[in-house]
């Protein structure tokens, strides 16, 4: 079995044809999945999906890409987290490609998410891009490792991704690792410790090689963890199995044995 650790199934494409993309994933034996918040003002659609079945799951958080929003603090963020289907903070992080002036109230929204990440008890979403040494950096000056978390969809180098493995924090790979130009991802892929891997679509986003540039879904996660099994040597269900047992670790969702009734 698998669990798609981060989609975003409250997006157009997927959010109004539920039913067939949760048909379609147990099909692919993928048992779980976790939606991802992105802003404070679209969470009730967040929540409303992960309602749907006891396998959904979601996070409550602003992404940094998100600029014309509510402004999150750590004590809302504490309130909103307390709901039963919530199993972690985030997404959060920093983006520098997008805001290459690297403004400062990216990195207090950060701070915020982690704070808030601690007081709960809760671990976790990182989103990085072109911003490693900063949102590692933030992480430890904030006690990250207290609660831990994931490095979503993770594309960074293996220096970047020891130093977010000493901390405490999984790594996670989606579609991104099939792509044939993907050499760096498929390295610490290849390294990253089997007790510390996740894996996700990012769905819609990032479908992997056999449906690249098409919509992505929760299904197609069978993709990457079989593409991580060629490059380790091991068998798909050695995957499939270390990092649904990390994500159950690391996410706490309970009573997983009703995702498959």
């Amino acid at each position: 079995m698998l669990v798609d650790s981060h989609c975003h199934l409250d997006f157009p494409g997927l959010s109004e044809r539920l039913p067939e993309v949760l048909a379609t994933m147990r099909e692919a034996g993928v048992g779980a999945a976790m939606t991802i918040g992105v802003n404070l003002e679209d969470l009730p659609a967040v929540l409303a999906v992960a309602e749907q079945a006891d396998n959904l799951y979601a996070s409550v958080g602003v992404h940094p890409e998100y600029t014309d929003c509510q402004e999150p603090d750590a004590a809302t963020l504490v309130t909103l987290a307390q709901h039963p289907k919530v199993l972690a903070i985030g997404e959060t992080g920093l983006d520098y490609y997008w805001h290459k002036d690297r403004p400062e109230w990216q990195r207090r929204r950060f701070r915020s998410h982690i704070q808030a990440a601690r007081a709960c008890g809760k671990p976790l979403v990182v989103h990085t891009i072109e911003s490693a040494e900063d949102t590692i950096r933030l992480l430890r000056e904030e006690g990250a490792e207290a609660v831990g978390g994931v490095m979503h969809c993770f594309t960074e180098n293996w220096e970047i991704a020891s130093q977010a493995l000493d901390i405490g924090f999984h790594l996670s790979f989606s579609g991104i690792v099939t792509f044939k130009n993907a050499a760096v991802v498929k390295e610490v892929a290849s390294r990253c410790p089997l007790d510390r891997l996740l894996v996700e679509t990012d769905a819609p986003y990032l479908a992997p090689a056999p449906y690249r540039g098409k919509p992505n879904q929760p299904a197609y996660v069978r993709y990457v963890a079989e593409e991580i099994a060629r490059l380790r040597d091991l068998s798909f269900e050695d995957v499939a199995d270390a990092s649904t047992e990390n994500f159950i670790r690391l996410f706490k969702p309970g009573l997983p044995e009703r995702w498959n009734s």
